[in-house]
């Protein structure tokens, strides 16, 4: 049995990842800070929501987890060893949103939790997790997979803060790529264009708009689902995904149409 490790579990494309690995008989680590209706900027998902995620899979387990605190990610990392003795894949898929200002007008509190979440938080999870996918039994099948953005090549309208964390991880995967080579563990990022989830309700909002307004800048003139992102990274994790080593797949529906 393979196993993996998916951050921003809870909710949207994480929560479809662990799904469709769960379906396509991995076991998994579903990992969440929970933060809850409270959270600043906008109210992310609670425990409930996590453990509704696993429910179904008798092989996938929650742990709430804050991807900005190292030792619980490195906790979570020991937990998957405990419990199944190797790690084959992780997901990073946490992160936030925030915008609606010019770049001049964005405050520091924005750009630091952007940071912290959205880039420092994957930075974080592969400096935990790679090195159990090194020890392991199979490197040569393990994957590393950060969930990135159309913003991440793009530049967005009153998003410059979340533009540059998203282009900090495609950086950031391009250089763990390179420091990967020649050990079998790949690594590449996943761009998202605008997909159905409550960070896209998210950004609608602020922009003072919907989600089909902003769908309708891709080629494919509708938002993408979940599940079509989760399939996309689930190849990006089997053994057939080694080929996308230190690249970027643009999974974003023709974008910007």
């Amino acid at each position: 049995m393979r196993v993996a490790l998916v951050t921003g579990a809870a909710r949207g494309i994480g929560a479809a990842t662990v799904a469709r690995l769960a379906e396509d008989g991995w076991a998994v680590l579903a990992l969440d800070a929970c933060a809850g209706p409270e959270a600043s900027p906008y109210a992310l998902p609670t425990r409930a929501d996590l453990d509704a995620v696993v429910a179904p899979w008798p092989e996938a387990e929650a742990c709430v987890a804050d991807v900005r605190d190292r030792a619980a990610l490195a906790a979570a990392v020991a937990r998957v060893l405990e419990r199944w003795g190797r790690l084959d894949a992780v997901v990073a898929a946490a992160a936030v949103v925030a915008g609606g200002r010019a770049l001049w007008e964005t405050p520091d509190e924005e750009l630091d939790l952007l940071w912290d979440v959205d880039a420092r938080g994957v930075w974080l999870t592969a400096a935990v997790s790679v090195p159990a996918m090194l020890a392991g039994p199979d490197p040569s099948g393990c994957r590393f997979v950060a969930v990135a953005s159309a913003a991440g090549t793009h530049g967005l309208f009153r998003m410059a803060g979340y533009n540059a964390v998203k282009h900090a991880v495609v950086g950031l995967v391009k250089g763990l790529a390179a420091d990967l080579v020649g050990t079998g563990v790949t690594a590449v990022a996943v761009s998202p264009g605008s997909t159905r989830t409550p960070m896209l309700e998210q950004t609608a909002a602020l922009y003072d708009t919907d989600v089909a307004a902003l769908a309708a800048h891709q080629l494919l003139r509708r938002p993408l689902e979940p599940e079509e992102l989760a399939a996309t990274i689930a190849f990006c994790c089997s053994p057939a995904g080694a080929v996308l080593h230190g690249g970027v797949v643009h999974a974003d529906g023709g974008f910007p149409g």
